[in-house]
């Protein structure tokens, strides 16, 4: 796990008025690899992100500059009571090659296993060369899953146990 004590980052859970900035985040990291935002079907968790995460049995945390500036996200959204799905883990491009990826998925991982979960589903766009690698690293499965999200052509998942 990389050390976000030695980068200027830190984690914290996010509320629905980091809202605005999460979409800046993702939208732009989107729009870096071509890939089209959603508003209105799979990214509008990111309006109401207590209801989306929290109030659901997940988890939703960003990563910030020491001035506020919100730099990465990861959520943990329930999918079923052992199974979670491992979303919106994105990291500013300018920011990427200092340990955060891992930082940020290390976070996700262990918010998933605090919260009980067995197994981390994810689905994501091939364009996203470095994520996959991260998660190949850490042991994810390519899977076949009856749907996947209009921007996504790849499903994962993790078995916790």
């Amino acid at each position: 796990m990389a050390d976000i004590s030695t980068n200027p980052a830190r984690l914290r859970p996010a509320r629905n008025a980091d809202g605005p900035a999460v979409k800046t985040l993702v939208f732009g990291v989107l729009r870096e690899y071509g890939l089209k935002p959603d508003p209105g079907c799979t990214d509008a968790d990111l309006d109401d992100i207590d209801g989306h995460y929290f109030q659901r049995g997940g988890t939703f945390s960003v990563l910030e500059e020491a001035d506020g500036t919100i730099i990465g996200s990861v959520g943990i959204g329930l999918v079923s009571p052992r199974v979670c799905e491992l979303r919106k883990m994105y990291l500013s491009g300018r920011c990427r090659g200092r340990g955060l990826g891992r930082t940020l998925l290390d976070h996700g991982l262990a918010e998933a296993r605090r919260l009980g979960f067995r197994r981390v589903v994810l689905e994501t766009a091939s364009a996203l060369k470095e994520a996959i690698r991260l998660y190949e690293q850490y042991g994810f499965q390519q899977y076949k899953p009856e749907h996947l999200v209009a921007r996504c052509d790849q499903a994962y998942f993790l078995d916790l146990e």
